[in-house]
């Protein structure tokens, strides 16, 4: 700890470490409270390191293992509300990672539970925030730091694997009871299809760097009112549209999504012109927002069939939004 905070905080010295509030989920994350035997720095940090064997390979396979270590440690500007990163570092022989970040909670900051829908304008505050990250790096070359970061891809060859996968989040569904929440005529074919789809469109120019899983469960509120990301293991390159449609549709109940959908589009739009980008046209922009909730959908339905990445009414609430922003922008109603 003395050494991943020194850069932060010269001249401190820990003495002694408490971990607690230790969660093992994609990953494995705790708190760790610091005792100083010299210098000042934080009440505490929130550390994050690899998981299970079975999900450092589900990781793996996304090529996102060692984003988010990579990211912390470049050093990179990300001008939106996010924890403060201190040190990170990877061991690829044993398929490790470490990093070692701000404890947001210090500034009093809830992390959002996926759910409870956020408001209308907390997503508005964190669409701002995407939008700026967005400008920041919008049709460039990545700095040298950031050349790790690559567009989206899902190889052909995990198909029959992601099929099956959706086919057995379906299954649960309906063992559950829950197979309303999924528009009716669709399987998974059309979800597989559809994912692999728009992995394909999200890879297009201009491409800028994407926080890559901005879901509502990866965010916080600070008292105030914004909203800051966390979670940056999907760090890649890619479509704005992405992020925008993901945050977007997570983070809304269905109604307020129904009713804000459009404005807080137009405000992420304007948002991007006002710091000097090129902003899509209104119309090109709805077009590829309305493409983009079978991605979420079809994430959802893997990580429910998946078990253990998270809890099952997470999965339950954000399948339920994905699967009404499908069937209100392509296809029919959940029956």
């Amino acid at each position: 700890m003395t050494a991943a905070l020194a850069p932060a905080f010269p001249g401190a010295v820990i003495e002694s470490v408490e971990i607690s509030d230790v969660v093992d989920g994609t990953n494995s994350r705790a708190r760790v409270g610091l005792c100083y035997a010299a210098g000042k720095g934080p009440q505490r940090v929130f550390v994050k390191r690899e998981g299970r064997v079975l999900h450092r390979l589900a990781l793996t396979a996304l090529g996102a293992r060692e984003a988010e270590a990579r990211l912390v440690h470049s050093g990179a500007e990300l001008p939106l509300e996010h924890p403060a990163f201190y040190a990170a570092a990877v061991d690829r022989r044993r398929l490790a990672t470490i990093m070692v970040m701000e404890d947001v909670t210090l500034r009093d900051a809830q992390p959002n539970d996926a759910t409870a829908a956020l408001s209308a304008e907390q997503v508005r505050d964190g669409l701002l925030g995407l939008a700026r990250l967005h400008a920041a790096y919008w049709a460039r070359p990545l700095p040298e730091e950031l050349a790790f970061a690559r567009p989206w891809r899902l190889d052909a060859v995990w198909a029959p694997v992601s099929w099956l996968s959706i086919t057995r989040a379906l299954r649960v569904l309906r063992a559950g009871g829950h197979h309303r929440l999924i528009p009716g005529g669709v399987d998974a074919g059309v979800v597989e299809r559809g994912f692999r789809g728009w992995a394909v469109i999200a890879s297009a120019q201009p491409r800028t760097l994407l926080h890559g899983d901005p879901h509502v469960g990866n965010t916080y509120r600070l008292p105030g009112g914004g909203t800051g990301f966390y979670d940056w293991q999907l760090t890649r390159t890619g479509i704005w549209a992405h992020d925008v449609g993901y945050f977007l549709v997570s983070g809304l109940s269905v109604e307020d999504r129904r009713t804000h959908e459009r404005e807080l589009l137009h405000a992420y739009l304007s948002e991007l012109a006002a710091r000097g980008v090129p902003a899509p046209d209104p119309t090109e922009a709805w077009e590829l927002h309305r493409r983009t909730p079978v991605f979420g959908l079809g994430t959802w339905l893997h990580t429910l069939s998946g078990g253990g990445f998270q809890p099952v009414d997470t999965c339950l609430a954000t399948i339920e939004r994905f699967a009404a922003a499908y069937a209100d922008h392509q296809g029919p109603r959940p029956s």
